[in-house]
């Protein structure tokens, strides 16, 4: 459903103010203030989080290893050459923490990632959603229980890779973007809790991805090498509306027309849950032109197709916020974005009486998909976050 959005008015008596982000010379201060206490670090098997395990130590922490166990191959699907968290990846984190010589421990969180996670991001595409997984399980999963294992074991803190930045105030803890913006993953943690967000640590906050690269190759740590995971974990190679497809929630009709604007059947496809606002191709339509995937319907499984510029939309309504700075006192300008890897657009946030948000952009954003995350930066601070409900023209 899109509805009709009221132009743009930003309130300047109303915006956060800016806040600097965390510096390099903070984030070392920031570990050294961890000298000769029990820290946890969220070791994934991969580079980042062996790096940020080896900068504790070095900054004198009692370091001991920590890695959920999220699910377990699938024989009939097998996993995508990059995807991340795989089951294979206990492995290589065992190696670091043996290299690192640091206590190591898995915990099993399988129950919990297929109900918080997997089972929602089935869900989401069957109505004819977006998801974004990762949002979910850093929220709902992986920090939450990583957090609670560390207390058990008496730790300080949790510690993870994430390129981003942290800063302890009286209410709690910021949230920034990491320095490295081309790896900044302050996107994923909006939604943390903030009793488990001021127990982390982000030691790679203000370094950038050739840095952490170059201090693993020095120290000789055994992944250092590795490649970056990029895939969704648990879909596999075949992708995501494959593995959908495939659940029991999934079982029954999905063929369905493909329409254009007003109405006109273009095609046909085999089910909604392989397509999602913007995309291009897999259409399987011949036209003079590209189209895109306007909107999806999934209870009459119809998709809507356009040209690009029929994809602009100028705001959205979004639900269930969550604001790491504390709950705004109204509206304010912020940069929003409307996917990982967008640069964000300008644009006024509304925060609305029924708990919802409204977004009104400055100029015409393309593809605000519902079921995906949209965040709200003030310089470099995450203020808020919420869930794409509808778009708006």
């Amino acid at each position: 459903m899109m509805t009709t959005a009221t132009k743009a008015t930003p309130n300047p008596d109303t915006d956060p103010p800016l806040i600097a982000a965390p510096d390099a010379a903070s984030i070392d201060q920031q570990l050294k203030a961890y000298s000769g206490r029990r820290v946890a670090v969220a070791m994934s098997g991969g580079v980042d989080s062996a790096v940020a395990a080896l900068r504790l130590k070095q900054a004198g922490a009692d370091v001991l290893g920590l890695s959920l166990r999220l699910h377990d191959p699938d024989p009939g699907n097998p996993l995508a050459p990059r995807a991340c968290c795989p089951p294979e990846d206990l492995q290589d984190a065992r190696r670091v923490a043996e290299a690192l010589d640091i206590p190591f421990y898995v915990v099993d969180a399988r129950a919990a990632f297929d109900e918080r996670v997997v089972r929602p991001f089935v869900g989401a595409y069957l109505s004819g959603r977006t998801p974004n997984p990762c949002v979910g399980c850093n929220s709902f999963v992986k920090l939450g229980r990583l957090a609670a294992r560390a207390r058990a074991l008496g730790c300080a803190a949790l510690a993870t890779g994430h390129f981003a930045r942290l800063e302890a105030h009286d209410e709690g803890a910021r949230l920034f973007r990491g320095l490295d913006l081309a790896k900044d993953q302050s996107y994923f943690l909006f939604a943390v809790a903030q009793d488990i967000l001021r127990f982390l640590a982000f030691p790679l906050g203000a370094w950038t991805k050739k840095q952490v690269r170059d201090t693993a190759v020095q120290a000789g740590l055994p992944i250092a090498h590795k490649l970056e995971s990029q895939e969704v974990c648990f879909v596999g190679g075949a992708g995501a509306g494959k593995f959908v497809m495939a659940q029991p929630e999934a079982q029954g009709a999905h063929a369905g027309p493909i329409v254009d604007e007003t109405g006109r059947e273009m095609g046909r496809h085999e089910g909604v849950m392989g397509y999602t606002v913007g995309q291009r191709k897999g259409l399987g339509i011949a036209h003079s032109s590209p189209l895109h995937v306007l909107s999806i319907d999934a209870p009459t499984r119809t998709l809507v197709v356009g040209e690009a510029p029929a994809l602009d939309r100028s705001g959205l309504w979004a639900a269930n916020p969550s604001w790491p700075s504390g709950e705004p006192g109204g509206p304010f300008c912020a940069q929003v974005r409307i996917r990982y890897r967008d640069r964000g657009a300008p644009g006024v946030v509304y925060p609305e009486a029924d708990g919802r948000v409204r977004v009104a952009f400055e100029r015409p954003v393309r593809a605000v998909a519902p079921g995906q995350a949209v965040v709200f930066e003030r310089g470099d601070e995450v203020v808020g976050g919420a869930w794409i409900e509808e778009d708006i023209r």
